[in-house]
């Protein structure tokens, strides 16, 4: 039963060594195992995601992956300050952030940013 089995995170690349070096240099993410011309990294709980190569990174205006986090700002101030830039999204329910990088809704506060290859990923916290 699919319910019971573990999802991965599937994150494309156009260039595979470029995002390698957003993810692991902009995030600080270590890698688990090169495989098939791509790279896992692990991460809680046993989950994972998969960068590979494909034409058709960056072509999807939804967000790829998510990180649940315990404190929205502080993963956002930390990566601020190594370099990556949070989206403006505007039109979505809810209350912003004075500087209109949180979004406060439906029981979350989010925050969205794009990799190097154009793919949007979010940090999520439970309130």
């Amino acid at each position: 039963m699919l319910q019971d089995a573990p999802i991965y995170a599937y994150l494309p690349a156009q260039d595979v060594e470029r995002a390698r070096r957003f993810y692991e240099g902009r995030l600080g993410l270590k890698p688990k195992e090169e495989v098939a011309g791509g790279v896992t990294y692990a991460f809680a709980g046993g989950t994972a995601a998969f960068l590979y190569p494909t034409p058709h990174a960056g072509s999807s205006r939804a967000s790829q992956a998510f990180w649940q986090v315990a404190d929205v700002e502080r993963e956002v101030a930390d990566l601020q300050a190594r370099g990556v830039a949070f989206e403006r999204y505007e039109g979505l329910p809810g209350e912003y952030s004075a500087d209109g990088l949180i979004l406060t809704g439906g029981g979350a506060r989010a925050a969205w940013f794009k990799d190097s290859e154009g793919n949007i990923l979010a940090l999520i916290q439970a309130v």
